[in-house]
């Protein structure tokens, strides 16, 4: 077979039974499956990629997520993630504009960015100039109600059992990816510097601004100090500023991405957590790293 199809289950809505699992197999005209988690993931192995349309009747609308990759080289030895809304729940700055009143405003200016209506790095910029005179203890506060994407640790820790390196880059602020990268075990954490002059931020941010080309920039950057090609990475985000490192990496999943990166994302979990991202390499319940 030249294709596995993975079956996810998003488990706070339902469960992979075998009868869903038979009813895929058999409109895809799949081989035996391979239970990964039970009631949870599973493979296909499949002739052809599944189409979509068919996928989605065979499914009857459960929250399903399914992903195809080849048998191939599918665990990888490089990952890439972003920070907002991939390995944490939210998105920092919208966060930190709240203790400035400002939450609502900059929020719409951030939605229109990772929709891709507007520059990633002007927008970046209004934004952070919108925050001039806010004292640093925002990002303190911001930082206290952070919260980790469920799977997050679990990615990293079981991809790093298995000799994968792993970066955490953003188009967010050190101040946030370092804790995000201590917390969970990434090897690697790149992103934007919040300017300040040791007791309220400056309304600047440091330049050059890390933006859809740096992420893909340090894509190709890391693979290549690894000594692999990039068939050989997996690359994570929800944005448009992703995109380019998305499409480039061997496989790029769009997390519960907005419309233009879901659209052209190769792979997408619209329903399930970061354990989606291990069950699409193959790696099974007993090997995954809690």
């Amino acid at each position: 077979m030249s294709y596995i199809l993975t079956l996810i289950a998003d488990r706070t809505q339902t469960t992979l039974s075998d009868a869903v699992i038979e009813r895929v197999r058999q409109a895809v005209d799949g081989g035996a499956p391979r239970v990964l988690s039970p009631r949870e993931a599973a493979d296909i192995p499949c002739r052809n990629v599944p189409l979509a349309t068919v996928l989605d009747v065979a499914l009857e609308g459960a929250a399903i997520d399914t992903i195809t990759t080849k048998p191939r080289n599918r665990r990888k030895a490089l990952l890439i993630a972003d920070m907002d809304s991939t390995i944490v729940t939210s998105e920092t700055l919208d966060e930190i504009a709240a203790y400035a009143g400002l939450k609502d405003e900059i929020a719409a200016i951030t939605r229109q960015s990772m929709n891709g209506e507007i520059d990633f790095s002007e927008a970046l910029r209004q934004r952070v100039a919108m925050l001039k005179g806010l004292p640093l203890d925002a990002l303190e506060k911001t930082w206290a109600a952070t919260k980790l994407m469920p799977g997050a640790r679990e990615l990293v820790a079981t991809m790093k059992a298995h000799n994968a390196t792993t970066a955490l880059v953003s188009g967010g602020f050190t101040y946030f990816t370092g804790r995000v990268a201590e917390l969970v075990g990434f090897d690697i954490h790149r992103s934007n510097e919040l300017l300040h002059d040791g007791a309220v931020l400056t309304g600047e941010v440091g330049e050059p601004i890390l933006d859809r080309d740096a992420k893909l920039a340090t894509l190709i950057e890391l693979a290549e100090a690894r000594g692999i090609q990039l068939s050989a990475t997996l690359a994570v985000g929800d944005g448009a500023n992703d995109l380019a490192m998305l499409r480039e990496a061997g496989l790029g999943v769009a997390y519960h991405a907005k419309p233009i990166v879901a659209a052209e994302a190769r792979a997408q979990v619209r329903y399930g957590n970061l354990r989606a991202l291990l069950f699409a390499q193959g790696y099974r319940l007993d090997q995954i790293v809690k």
